[in-house]
Parts: C-alpha cells; sequence; structure tokens
C-alpha cells in the first residue's frame, strides 16, 4: 500500500483494489501490531520496519476494543457505532462474520476460541469517540445500569453466555490457570471474579475505599499478584493472588492501560492525561522513569521481541514507539487517525492482551 493510497483511506474516500492488503502468511512474515482506529479500520504495522503497511475494512465504524487469537488467523474488533463485534481473517484482510453485541461494545479478550466483549446497554455511557470526560460529567450520566460481557464462539459466531455484571464493566483478565474471568467495573468501583467458561459470578470485591473508577486490570507472570488502574484518583492499585487489595500506588493523571514487562521485573502504566508511560518497579512500586508520549494513549504492547513499545495515542493520531532498554521515545508514527487500542502476533504484553 503505498502512503497516498492509504492517506486517502484515512479520509474517508472510497476504498479501491490497489489499496487492499495483499493475502498474508505467517511463516515468513515479519510480526505485525494491528491497531483499531475509531476513524477507520484497523492499521496493521509492521514491526520489524515500524511502518503502517495496510488497513482492514471491518465494515463497521468506530471499532475500539481489539484482540487475536493465539494462532494469529483471527482478529477481533468491538464496534461502537454498530452495536457488534467484526471477526476478521488476517490472511485475506476479510470481515468473516459480524455478531451483535448490544450497546457501546469496548473491552475485547480472545481465549481459546472464544471472545468475552464488555458492552454497556446505557446509551449515554462510552461518550462521543475518543472523548475525555470529566468526573461530574460521568456522574451526570445514567450509568448504574448493569453492565454486560458477552462470550461469543468465535467458530459459530453466536453469543453462547451472556453475563450480567455490574455498572460500567470495563477491563478484563484471565487467573493464570484460565478459570477466572476478572473484570473491573467503573462506576460501581468494584473488580468481579468469575467462572471463564459459565460467566457465574464467584466474587466481588469493592476498591472504592482505595480510590475511583477501576480500569485496566493485569495479573503478573507470576500470577503472585494482580494491578488495576484508578483512574479518578490517580492511583494504581496492588492486589494479591486471591484479589485481595494491598495497597496503592500514587500515578500520574488519569491512569488506564497498564501491563507488565514479561520478567515481571517492571510495571507499565499509561497516565492518559499526564502525557506519559510511566515505569514502577513491581517489588518495590518505586518510579523508575516518566516516559513523555502524547495525548490520550490508553493502550499499548511490548513488540514480540521485547524490545519495543509501541503505544495508540489518540487525541495526539499517533502511535509512540519506546525502546525498552533505555526507555525513551525512539520514534512516532503519524499515518494514524484515532487509535484506541493494540494486539500484536505473536502475541507479547501490553494492556489488551498477553502470551
Amino acid at each position: 500500500m503505498t502512503v497516498s493510497c492509504f492517506k486517502r483511506r484515512l479520509l474517508g474516500t472510497a476504498i479501491v483494489m490497489a489499496c487492499s492488503l495483499a493475502p498474508m502468511t505467517y511463516a515468513d512474515e515479519a510480526p505485525k501490531a494491528y491497531v483499531s482506529d475509531q476513524d477507520g479500520g484497523v492499521l496493521v504495522v509492521d514491526l520489524s520496519s515500524m511502518q503502517i503497511t495496510g488497513m482492514l475494512d471491518i465494515q463497521a465504524k468506530s471499532p475500539r476494543g481489539i484482540g487475536i487469537t493465539a494462532d494469529g488467523k483471527l482478529l477481533v474488533t468491538a464496534n461502537k457505532d454498530n452495536d457488534n463485534i467484526s471477526i476478521i481473517d488476517t490472511a485475506t484482510g476479510n470481515v468473516v462474520r459480524q455478531v451483535p453485541i448490544g450497546k457501546n461494545p469496548e473491552f475485547v479478550r480472545v481465549y481459546g476460541k472464544l471472545a468475552y466483549v464488555t458492552y454497556e446497554p446505557s446509551p449515554s455511557t462510552g461518550g462521543a469517540a475518543g472523548a475525555t470526560e470529566t468526573a461530574k460529567e460521568k456522574d451526570d450520566d445514567d450509568d448504574r445500569l448493569p453492565g454486560h460481557i458477552a462470550i461469543v464462539d468465535l467458530k459459530s459466531g453466536k453469543v453462547v453466555h451472556d453475563i450480567v455484571g455490574k455498572p460500567e464493566t470495563e477491563g478484563m483478565e484471565f487467573s493464570p490457570d484460565g478459570s477466572k474471568l476478572i473484570v473491573t467495573n467503573e462506576s460501581d468501583n468494584s473488580i468481579t471474579v468469575h467462572d471463564r467458561k459459565t460467566g457465574k459470578l464467584l466474587k466481588s470485591i469493592s476498591v472504592a475505599q482505595f480510590g475511583q473508577r477501576p480500569r485496566g486490570i493485569k495479573v503478573s507472570p507470576d500470577g503472585k499478584m494482580y494491578v488495576s488502574t484508578l483512574e479518578f484518583s490517580n492511583k494504581l492499585l496492588v492486589l494479591d493472588s486471591k484479589l485481595k487489595p494491598v495497597k496503592t500506588v500514587d500515578t500520574g493523571q488519569a491512569p488506564y492501560g497498564v501491563a507488565f514487562d514479561r520478567s515481571g521485573k517492571h510495571i507499565f502504566v499509561a497516565a492518559a492525561r499526564e502525557g506519559t508511560l510511566q515505569v514502577f518497579d513491581a517489588k518495590t512500586f518505586e518510579k523508575v522513569k516518566d516516559i513523555p508520549t502524547g495525548k490520550r494513549c490508553w493502550h499499548f504492547s511490548f513488540t514480540p521481541d521485547d524490545s519495543k513499545i509501541v503505544l495508540a495515542c489518540g487525541k495526539s493520531n499517533e502511535l509512540v514507539v519506546v525502546d525498552t532498554t533505555s526507555l525513551d521515545v525512539t520514534s512516532r508514527i503519524t499515518d494514524s487517525s484515532l487509535p484506541w487500542g493494540i494486539v500484536t502476533y505473536p502475541k507479547s504484553m501490553g494492556s489488551l492482551d498477553r502470551p
């Protein structure tokens, strides 16, 4: 795909054959990142060259959450304006199925051949694409309706379970043994634990005494602790292996995406309104470094070789690349419109996914 062709795609002109992606194979392909772009489809980034090589047409509007199967063959996007998900064959770039979910589908995690998708029935939640809301604006919303998590069989394209959760279901993580699904519930200020296969509620943990608006959540590589960002309190909540809150750590403004590195040595937090990616020691919780990034960098991913981190920065319309050794920004990929989320194949550590 030429740069001019790609830019015409971003401007919303008709897609012509010259702009289509060539079929992909995995044996000889460089590692890739897939970035949901709320103003378009899914950007495909060659992680060897750090160049955007194409855009997948998801046949829907405002993709946010994004997930990928372990074999890299199927990509899933949560499409806010169409109340559905798109399931895309990455080898051809074609949408193989669209599945109705419900209003405001947002966060996606893939486990095996199942996709877990949060959605919020209240029409007032979610806001305009890319909007940053204040606490007062959010409190004025009718956000007490329960959120849901749809469990979708990717092979049949059917919703096999619909979990009625707490208000504003948001981030999701799996327990180390894969038996449990852990969900952050923004306006309920809680974290809930569900049976992964059936969705049955097993436990509810209130975090209100520690802070407001839990969003991102991740388990450490050794499975001994979880961390969750508390967006409106500018804190990181540390929980033990049984999800008992242990302590909070101060962060920059509006922390959202969070991830451990593969070794479990460091925790990375995207402080969106601070415009930084913050690095903390995972044992002492002392801050290692603030890395200046861009505007509304909610989600990020390591590259599969762990040498770089790529952040999706929606309000500065760019992808920001960080070297993991120097912890400095090395480049910016500006041919994007409103990036929201990012996953890679092969899978790597990140705020939306993990190997």
